[in-house]
Parts: C-alpha cells; sequence; structure tokens
C-alpha cells in the first residue's frame, strides 16, 4: 500500500479512534469467544469455534487495513487548497455535455467517497477524469457505459 491517501483532518481522527476501538474492544472479545468455543469440546466439530476463528480473522485483516491507511495518509488543510484546477477536496460543477444535466461533485479520499453526498472518490473514473482541469476544461471520462463529457463550469471548496 504505497498510495498516499489523502483525508481531511476530521476522517483522519475518525480512523484512529475506529482503528483504537478495534485494537481494543472488538480484539479482546474475538478472543474470549474463540476460548469459550474452545472450552466446548472437539474443535473438529465444533461450527462455533470456526465461527469465531473466521470472525477473527476478518478483524484482523481490517485492522492491518485501516493500519495502512493511517501510515499512508496525509492530512490536507482546506485553507490551502488551489482552486484554479480540480484537486482533492475541490467540490466541481460540471455539465453532462450529453444530457446538459449539471452536477456537483466533491473530488474526495476513497474513505470520505459517498456518492449521496456528491462526494466522489479521486481514484473513481469520474474524478481521476476531472483531475487537473480548469474552468472551461471538457474532461473525456470513459466509464463502463462508453465516453462521458464533462464541461468545468465552477470549481470551490
Amino acid at each position: 500500500m504505497s498510495e498516499m491517501n489523502y483525508v481531511k483532518q476530521e476522517t483522519f481522527e475518525k480512523m484512529k479512534q475506529e482503528l483504537h476501538h478495534m485494537k481494543s474492544v472488538e480484539r479482546p472479545a474475538a478472543s474470549k469467544a474463540i476460548a469459550e468455543a474452545r472450552e466446548k469440546g472437539d474443535l473438529k466439530e465444533n461450527a462455533e469455534y470456526d465461527a469465531a476463528k473466521e470472525a477473527q480473522g476478518m478483524l484482523e485483516a481490517k485492522i492491518k487495513y485501516l493500519e495502512g491507511i493511517i501510515a499512508t495518509a496525509r492530512i490536507l488543510d482546506e485553507n490551502n487548497i488551489d482552486t484554479s484546477k480540480v484537486s482533492i477536496l475541490t467540490k466541481v460543477t460540471v455539465t453532462n455535455l450529453g444530457t446538459k444535466k449539471k452536477v456537483t461533485y466533491q473530488i474526495v479520499s476513497e474513505k470520505e467517497a459517498d456518492l449521496k453526498l456528491g462526494k466522489i472518490s479521486v481514484t473513481s473514473p469520474i474524478g481521476r477524469g476531472l483531475l487537473g482541469k480548469a474552468i472551461g476544461d471538457i474532461a473525456e471520462v470513459t466509464v463502463p457505459v462508453g465516453l462521458l463529457k464533462f464541461k468545468v463550469e465552477n470549481i470551490t471548496i
């Protein structure tokens, strides 16, 4: 996981809290569940033990993933963002040239993406296609349904 993960300070703090919770609350609970299942007898035929071990494995994978994201996180300050071009944390209003529909997206990290809130990931096809564009530029974005063309109308924070 060598790529940078650009996040806001509040998202970084939430990730640290989530990791702390997983390590201090969920990990001991998983160990306790395994110990309780182990006490119930033959491990070869103990579905409860198998389920507890699987849950522990999934938790450990989540912990490792979150540790990697935190280790490569770079905190962005919204006050230092250049709005002359589309970049992470900017809000960009675009017109879909095919449908003539205007939409505003905020370009965010993968961890913060939420399409319902108008937040798209910097690594999504549209996010990548809009990066670096200035007002008036046309972004051609290849998506699973074909080629979309967006005209950049406005860039704000």
